[in-house]
Order: structure tokens, then C-alpha cells, then sequence
């Protein structure tokens, strides 16, 4: 045998990392079972099902990335790596506003016109074909 056999701690890192592994493994699935029981819990108001699902997702997302993902063993310049991504994710709705926020266009749909003649009459749509009605025959459809 050599001086530079590292067989036996090549053994106890293996069995570590394996044993961290399995037990992220096991809270992965108790946070699974918490999730789906948050969600057939009838019970519950949906806002506390909803912030109990995502803040157990997040849980799990930080678990995945920190040693699945081995970010937790990493230096700090990982946070430079985020930089970029951070302030996409935060000028992308800014960048997205007018197209998707904002209606600051005229719909032309026949069905929303439609739509809109009925409202202004104060009537129900189920009396003028339901939901799923037709713009009248007269109406140009440009």
C-alpha cells in the first residue's frame, strides 16, 4: 500500500454523504405528505392551503438546491452567479406591464361586444344563449 491510499476516507465520505442524502430524502417525503394533506384538508381556507403548499415547496426547492445541488458546500461567489437572474426577475414585470397588465386597447371581438351590450342592458347571458351565444346575425364581423 501506498502513502496516498485514501480508500478509507474515500469509505467514511461516501457513507456521510449518503446517510445526509437519505435523511433530505425522508424530508423531501414528509414535506410531500404535508403538502398533499394541506390540500385535502376541506377544512381549511384555500389562502392558508395555498401558503402552506408554496412555503413547503419552497422548503423543498431549498433542500433540493443546497445539497442536492452541493450550493450549500460552495464559496460565496455563487451569490454573484444570482445577480443577473435576480434582476431579470425583477424588471421582467415591469417590462411585461404593458402588454399584460395594462388594457390600454379597444377589444374587437364580436363575442365582447356582445358581451358588453348585454351588460349595459342589465340582463343575464343565459337568456341570450348562454355562454356560449352567438354576436347577432346583423352584426358585421370584421
Amino acid at each position: 500500500m501506498s502513502d496516498h491510499d485514501h480508500s478509507g476516507d474515500h469509505d467514511h465520505e461516501f457513507h456521510s454523504h449518503f446517510k445526509l442524502y437519505l435523511t433530505i430524502f425522508a424530508v423531501l417525503c414528509v414535506f410531500t405528505v404535508v403538502s398533499v394533506l394541506a390540500d385535502l384538508f376541506h377544512g381549511m381556507p384555500y389562502i392558508a392551503k395555498v401558503g402552506i403548499v408554496m412555503a413547503v415547496a419552497v422548503c423543498k426547492a431549498l433542500c433540493v438546491m443546497l445539497i442536492f445541488m452541493h450550493l450549500k458546500f460552495e464559496r460565496a461567489w455563487k451569490y454573484m452567479l444570482l445577480a443577473p437572474t435576480l434582476i431579470l426577475a425583477c424588471t421582467i414585470p415591469f417590462a411585461l406591464y404593458p402588454d399584460i397588465g395594462a388594457h390600454y386597447y379597444t377589444p374587437t371581438a364580436p363575442q365582447i361586444r356582445e358581451y358588453e351590450r348585454i351588460q349595459a342592458e342589465g340582463g343575464d347571458h343565459s337568456a341570450h344563449g348562454g355562454a356560449g351565444g352567438h354576436a347577432p346575425a346583423n352584426e358585421s364581423h370584421h
